[in-house]
């Protein structure tokens, strides 16, 4: 088992004989970055990071309502996404510079997603091209985007994304400008030497120049549009035939006007909590987005997953799917592509699990009346 010492908090704390990376149980044992200056920072959120801690703390107050002696001798989470089947309504978020984390990176995430069977999103500052990553081998992957001021450079990422087999875009609409991530600004963040930006090699902006802050959000500022606006997502459709996912949406008002601008699909994010700190998490934004949306869309959620009950309670509020972030890029750090290959694995089986214990045999089954949320109005028992 390969352990990189400079990723892992306490790495002395893991042995391959029980305390190491296959001694985890589930994904809040899944061991964090180190404190280095580098990869750190995706750990923090923005400002106060409230909202990362909302993140987690609001699913603790979903509870279950489980129906009891149904026959779940079988149980199928397969489920379509945008026409894809795929084998569990768990799925890979976009993380920038997987590289930072483990030598293989997106390389190592995209086998382990095509091995689980379900989709992974690659981000715009991949630390592997869209053609590396095609590389190696089938899968369903959608390609993140973020606007840049030069639309040249946008075109030219869509169509390469199209051409390297890539099935959708995941537009970013929640970074007109970077949080305040004040774990960047102290470690004075930055790319090393050694890695780029790859799918901006040779447009000359794969570098992020030292800075006395975070060079990131100095990147942020030179390089992404600030004037982007609904009209930009009707002029992607434009320039691409892929279907878009508005990635970002937390409102009801947003929700109706990413339908009404022709997106194939909403993912309600608050970007891992950051961005703008004190919104909302986004289990407790995702029914109002739902009820918006009317069924005209689906709805994904990422931010905050770390069991398969949380996947159960976003699909009981009415999302399709989610993704996770974080827990890849730990288990990326801590082990590549076996890391991520267990992670996937340890959501899917506490996924099956909860189904099985609710009552659900098939994800149609999972429903409102499977939970009870301390927002609710008093119960009325429904007749059966």
């Amino acid at each position: 088992m390969r352990i990189y010492a400079q990723n892992l908090h306490h790495v002395d704390q893991f042995s391959e004989n029980g305390g190491g990376f296959y001694g985890w149980i589930n994904l809040n044992l899944c061991p964090p970055l180190s404190r280095s200056r580098g990869y750190f920072g995706i750990a923090k959120g923005a400002e106060d990071q409230w909202t990362l801690q909302e993140n987690r703390n609001a699913f603790s107050r979903i509870l279950f309502r489980p129906r009891i002696l149904v026959d779940v001798s079988k149980i199928d989470m397969t489920t379509t996404v945008l026409g894809f089947k795929i084998s569990m309504p768990i799925m890979i978020a976009p993380t920038a510079m997987q590289k930072m984390a483990h030598p293989d990176g997106e390389y190592a995430t995209a086998r382990a997603a095509s091995a689980a069977g379900t989709i992974m999103i690659l981000s715009s500052w991949a630390t592997s091209s869209v053609e590396e990553v095609a590389s190696t081998g089938p899968g369903i992957r959608f390609f993140q985007l973020y606007v840049y001021k030069d639309r040249n450079v946008v075109t030219q990422l869509v169509r390469r994304a199209e051409r390297a087999g890539f099935k959708a875009i995941a537009l970013t609409v929640d970074t007109p400008r970077l949080g305040r991530r004040e774990a960047d600004i102290k470690n004075r963040f930055t790319l090393p030497p050694s890695l780029t930006l790859k799918n901006f090699e040779g447009l000359n902006l794969g570098k992020m120049d030292k800075t006395d802050d975070s060079g990131l959000a100095s990147y942020v500022a030179g390089q992404v549009d600030r004037t982007l606006n609904w009209k930009d997502v009707k002029w992607l459709q434009t320039i691409t035939s892929l279907p878009i996912l508005v990635k970002g949406v937390l409102t009801a008002e947003d929700a109706r006007l990413a339908v009404e601008s022709g997106a194939a699909g909403i993912i309600v994010s608050n970007h891992g909590a950051r961005q703008l700190d004190y919104v909302p998490a986004t289990i407790m934004a995702l029914e109002e987005v739902v009820k918006a949306v009317q069924g005209r869309v689906p709805v994904f959620l990422d931010g905050g997953v770390r069991r398969g009950t949380d996947v159960f309670k976003a699909l009981a509020l009415g999302a399709s799917g989610i993704f996770i972030g974080r827990p890849v890029v730990f288990s990326l750090a801590a082990d590549g592509e076996a890391g991520v290959r267990k992670v996937l694995q340890m959501l899917r089986d506490e996924f099956e699990l909860t189904m099985a214990l609710s009552g659900c045999r098939s994800l149609k089954e999972i429903t409102r009346n499977h939970i009870v949320a301390d927002w609710d109005q008093p119960r009325v028992v429904p007749r059966l």
